[in-house]
């Protein structure tokens, strides 16, 4: 990976230019690009690898919206912008109001705009508990809205609208053909295998590489096939390169615990490349330890009728939460070590890999094996039936999920060094609600625009994510980008 200086536009011999320049061509970027285009910009894309897609085509194509989009009102779910807001409200602690806000108004006419992108989404609802589904629904619930504490704030609604995946495709293959078809429809040029390495700003204050007060980012550097190549964008510059997952030393430096034990998901063009080319004009960074890491209990769902217990042989999580909430809150345990304990009568083998210890007859027996403390294991199995008899669970567990334990109960290891552990970065560049990028003191920094996964996310923290809050959000500002640059954006002569 090559990060460049910026450059001073004096210095540089323009190679070609358009309107508004795109970095990347996943979801966010193709976003960005058609609505850009539809606003009457020229527009060129720079995509380092062979073809677009990038990460949001290896994912499941689960687009977190709502706010009464017409799939959630065609299967009869009332949602409306105010309660998707209460949820993501209650459930995250993003600092950005507007940026939520927006995404709340916005999320229904986003939905539609998919759809209109030739985005499939079948008119089919999945009611139990998955992490995605390839059987052809198109709406589930991928997040914590049925938990007690956010149902109080808001009435729990799936809004994990997937697109149509089949037998071992993933949805995110389908919704990036029509995406990236609807770019090839629109004539908008596209330079594969084209590494953006640095920006081109206008007076630049050449040495420490921040931009002067009044300066803005006009361009970028580029190489093609070991060619040094500098583009001018008249309007804008849109970075929507993705996330620093498969960055080993960024990792380590920000997600240390999860990187020393997980499975970074994404590409290899996930190195951070488009983040650390905004610090070099002066872009600020929030939530760089945020992480949504994932060794999910279920399916099958019958586990989540056990209980979570840590190395005091104490509960912590509700063990109906969202797989990456219940993560979060391992990573939070010492030493990181957990164990699902589950009876006869819900007993399966998870999807995931999580190593079966053994079955136990006693309370006595488990502790010992484990090495929990005497006594633990029988005082948490005995406050949890009493929960369950009283139909109320301290931690918040929703009682549908909730039946007597009793022994023999299996074991299975949850902890970060020994079950599979995959993970996305949450943290990225600042960006303001139209997607501009900003500098450490909230300032916008001219021509520069920051979408998708080289962006912070609206959810902090694995606690706080849904299924979805990557693609949906990350498509919904690349348009808001898009279209800010092509219409509000610098004009040069």
């Amino acid at each position: 990976m090559e990060i460049a200086a910026p450059l001073a536009a004096a210095e540089v011999d323009w190679t070609a230019e358009a309107d508004v320049i795109v970095l990347g061509l996943g979801a966010a970027g193709v976003a960005a690009a058609l609505e850009a285009h539809g606003a009457g910009a020229e527009v060129l894309v720079v995509e380092r690898a062979g073809a677009g897609g990038g990460a949001s085509a290896a994912s499941e194509g689960i687009f977190y919206l709502g706010g009464g989009t017409t799939l959630q009102r065609d299967l009869g779910y009332d949602d409306t912008p105010e309660n998707l807001y209460a949820f993501l409200r209650a459930s995250t602690s993003t600092p950005d109001d507007d940026a939520l806000r927006a995404f709340c108004d916005g999320a229904a006419e986003h939905f539609d705009w998919l759809e209109r992108h030739g985005v499939p989404f079948e008119r089919k609802a999945f009611t139990k508990k998955a992490v995605a589904v390839r059987t052809g629904e198109g709406l589930l619930t991928t997040g914590n809205e049925k938990l007690l504490e956010f149902s109080d704030a808001a009435d729990p609604v799936p809004r994990g609208h997937q697109t149509r995946g089949g037998g071992e495709i993933r949805g995110g293959v389908f919704a990036m053909e029509a995406l990236l078809a609807a770019v090839d429809a629109a004539g908008i040029e596209v330079r594969y295998e084209t590494s953006a390495i640095g920006f081109v700003v206008d007076d630049c204050t050449v040495g420490d590489g921040s931009v002067a007060d009044g300066g803005a980012v006009v361009g970028v550097q580029v190489r093609t096939a070991g060619e040094a190549q500098w583009l001018r964008a008249r309007r804008g510059v849109v970075v929507a390169t993705g996330s620093f997952n498969l960055n080993a030393e960024m990792c380590a430096e920000h997600l240390a615990v999860v990187a020393a034990n997980g499975r970074p998901l994404g590409t290899d063009a996930n190195d951070g490349a488009g983040l650390l080319m905004g610090e070099t004009v002066g872009v600020g960074t929030r939530g760089m330890d945020g992480v949504i890491a994932t060794s999910s209990i279920y399916p099958p769902e019958d586990l989540i009728f056990g209980i979570v217990v840590n190395a005091g042989g104490e509960r912590f999580v509700a063990e109906d939460s969202y797989h990456g909430r219940t993560a979060h809150a391992i990573e939070r345990q010492p030493d990181q070590r957990a164990w699902l304990l589950v009876d006869e009568a819900h007993f399966a083998y998870p999807e995931r890999q999580q190593p079966l210890v053994d079955a136990f007859e006693s309370a006595a027996d488990l502790e010992a094996a484990l090495g929990l403390p005497v006594g633990s294991v029988e005082r948490t199995v005995a406050a949890y039936n009493d929960g369950v008899a009283a139909g109320c669970d301290p931690l918040g567990k929703h009682p549908s999920w909730m039946a007597p334990l009793d022994f023999p109960l299996a074991a299975f290891d949850l902890s970060f060094d020994v079950a599979e552990y995959s993970y996305i970065s949450l943290g990225g560049l600042t960006a303001d609600s139209w997607g501009r990028a900003l500098d450490a003191e909230g300032a916008v920094v001219p021509g520069l625009y920051a979408v998708g996964a080289v962006a912070a996310h609206l959810p902090m923290n694995g606690a706080e994510y849904a299924s979805g809050l990557s693609l949906g959000p990350g498509s919904f500002f690349g348009r808001r980008a898009g279209r800010h640059a092509a219409t509000c954006g610098r004009v040069d002569a």
